[in-house]
């Protein structure tokens, strides 16, 4: 059985390492090599691809922190979760960063993400 909570751990902190190098192998760790990743800003698939968005995600959000925000919610191959992205000092409480979204995560026969649906729930004003 996946453990989802730790899962969407490893994914808030593919969000958040700094090193490309380090990033992609985070990924290719969590992801299975036929991953997909859609969200209302993108679909890609693969190690490759899914880590050139999350490196595209953190240069457009430079110096904001994700996190998990409240619990994982999971049954069966899949499991939802909220998280926040902002500046480390605006993420005072829960809900108080300008970006919110909501991944539903679906696990491969391996454990490993197979698919991301992922829907943003708040995103600052262009």
């Amino acid at each position: 059985m996946t453990d989802f909570t730790d899962l969407a751990q490893r994914y808030i902190a593919a969000f958040n390492e700094s090193d490309d190098a380090t990033r992609h192998d985070r990924i290719a760790g969590l992801f299975t090599p036929e991953a997909t990743y859609t969200d209302p800003m993108a679909a890609v698939a693969g190690h490759d691809g899914i880590a050139g968005f999350v490196g595209a995600a953190r240069t457009q959000l430079a110096g904001f922190e994700f996190r998990l925000l409240g619990p994982v919610d999971a049954h069966h191959d899949q499991a939802r979760f909220r998280w926040e992205a902002g500046p480390t000092e605006v993420l005072d409480g829960p809900g108080d960063a300008p970006v919110i979204g909501f991944d539903v995560v679906v696990a491969g026969d391996d454990g490993r993400i197979a698919a991301v649906h992922g829907f943003l729930d708040a995103v600052p004003a262009a």
